[in-house]
């Protein structure tokens, strides 16, 4: 029985990068003697266990077979004759079918994986990564990770092939929803577009992007990254194809379209719905009346979420940013503050008593706040 590092540890500490979490593959060895030897058995579908101390992942040597249509489609074989060499046969790319020794410090690599990694390739380890579509998505999101890597041209062929025969069409929606956002989060996010694009699968995973992500809101993404911007608005900026366009219900269809094709979260949801709504009326209202700013404020619940309400301005400072348009959200932002300091509950002492119904006390509240907004601005 012999163990080994494997996958994104042995990568990422060949770049030089922080390893948090390594990964371990057992040779020679059964479930049940490491079952016996207080390993926790956690996978459903193959032999993964957690280490009964540093309780990191385990997995047993294994190889796999073609069974059937996406991701699911896979029968996997483990046993103690399966060797490491099998193991990393079966790994999507060069750079992450490497294996560290830690007892005498000696690297496997197989299929050259530091030789791309110096050369800041992306490359498929064997034609079988054309069977698996969740590899498609893992590419992309490894080169939003790592801008200066290219993608082999024989690796682009295959993901070609992978779209063209099918196999992407088996992605179930929270797969694809879980690999996109952890690519918006990494720091070129549009490269993940790219890539997708590039082999026509953008446009059979998100029907309402279109075949790529439009340049507008490709730079607007990037920008967002270069910011640090949260998940909400970074998905917002990715899905907002609908840029200069006045039609702000045919923004959040689509918008609606995407969310549900994806089963993308709330909070993102939200996010991309009061762009889609807002956007285009912002630089008026960021200039206008007190009662236009309060409109816009009660319209995106800005009193009860105010951080969600910044999330939209800064994601539409954005779109400002590459597209030329004024965006004045420090005005903004002012206008809120000075309405939120407004509070029913100070404002009641100031009311008849007893105090008026709800709706009458909505309206007063709603009054005093345009006042607050109004004085506040009075003279500048």
């Amino acid at each position: 029985m012999k163990s080994y590092v494997v996958g994104g540890a042995v990568r990422d500490g060949l770049l030089g990068l922080p390893v948090h979490d390594r990964d371990w593959v057992v040779v020679g060895a059964t479930q049940e003697q490491l079952v016996a030897m207080g390993y926790r058995p956690v996978g459903r579908d193959f032999p993964v266990f957690l280490h009964p101390q540093t309780h990191e992942e385990v997995a047993l040597a294994r190889t796999e077979r073609k069974s059937g249509a996406g991701y699911h489609g896979f029968v996997f074989h483990a046993a103690p004759d399966v060797t490491l060499e099998q193991d990393l046969a079966r790994r999507d790319l060069t750079i992450n079918a490497m294996a560290l020794d830690p007892d005498s410090g000696t690297l496997i690599d197989p299929h050259g994986g530091e030789r791309d990694l110096r050369a800041r390739v992306l490359r498929h380890v064997s034609p079988a990564f054309a069977e698996d579509p969740v590899r498609l998505l893992r590419l992309a999101r490894f080169a939003a990770r790592w801008p200066d890597f290219d993608i082999a041209p024989e690796t682009t062929l295959l993901l070609q092939q992978l779209v063209s025969s099918g196999e992407v069409d088996a992605l179930v929606p929270e797969r694809v929803w879980q690999e996109v956002a952890r690519g918006l989060m990494e720091c070129a996010p549009e490269r993940m577009f790219d890539v997708l694009a590039r082999c026509g699968a953008l446009e059979r995973l998100a029907p309402a992007i279109g075949a790529r992500l439009p340049p507008t809101a490709r730079s607007a993404l990037a920008a967002s990254a270069r910011a640090q911007q949260a998940l909400p608005e970074r998905f917002a900026l990715c899905c907002h194809v609908d840029v200069g366009t006045a039609d702000a219900a045919a923004a959040e269809r689509r918008v609606e379209t995407l969310c549900d094709g994806w089963r993308v979260p709330n909070d993102c949801r939200d996010m991309a719905l009061l762009l889609a709504r807002e956007h285009a009326g912002l630089s008026d209202l960021a200039r206008g009346t007190p009662a236009a700013m309060l409109m816009l404020f009660e319209r995106c619940d800005a009193f009860r979420r105010p951080e969600r309400f910044r999330g939209l301005l800064q994601a539409w400072l954005q779109l400002c940013l590459v597209t030329g348009a004024a965006g004045d959200a420090n005005r903004l932002e002012q206008a809120l503050t000075l309405a939120r300091d407004v509070s029913a509950a100070a404002l009641q002492k100031d009311l008849p008593v007893p105090p008026p119904d709800g709706p009458a006390m909505g309206r007063a509240l709603h009054d005093a706040r345009m006042r607050a907004i109004a004085d506040g601005f009075a003279g500048t």
